[in-house]
């Protein structure tokens, strides 16, 4: 019998020009801690502790667009929430905001402050 090597995925990182503004929007939305922090990289950890979102300095960060105009946007984080409306205006307050256009009635696209897109979903369709 084989075993075939799995791995998982421990986090995902988001490149950004400055960390400690993206780091301060996604720990305050998402309610997550900041574990560690400098001038070049944040480590943010999920409700269990587990490390669940970075944020590292790219000198010279170029944002993706939205809609992705050029090839230059590579993926998206979805998050699944009760409230959309709720979940938006907080972000909003956060210092997100809305993208243009929006591409449908069921989920909004925001665009963080440093310039990642990403959708906010109704948990219920998420099975």
């Amino acid at each position: 019998m084989t075993h075939e090597m799995t791995a998982r995925i421990a986090m995902v990182t988001l490149d950004c020009a400055e960390v400690a503004p993206a780091a301060q929007f996604w720990s305050a939305l998402l309610g997550w801690r900041v574990a560690a922090q400098d001038a070049d990289y944040a480590m943010l950890t999920g409700r269990d502790g587990s490390p669940a979102l970075g944020l590292g300095r790219v000198e010279g960060h170029q944002p993706p667009s939205w809609p992705d105009e050029g090839g230059h946007k590579q993926f998206h984080l979805d998050l699944a929430v009760d409230d959309v409306d709720a979940l938006t205006e907080r972000a909003l307050d956060l210092g997100a905001r809305l993208a243009d256009p929006q591409p449908g009635e069921t989920w909004r696209v925001l665009v963080d402050p440093a310039g990642h897109p990403f959708c906010v979903t109704d948990a219920a369709g998420w099975g």
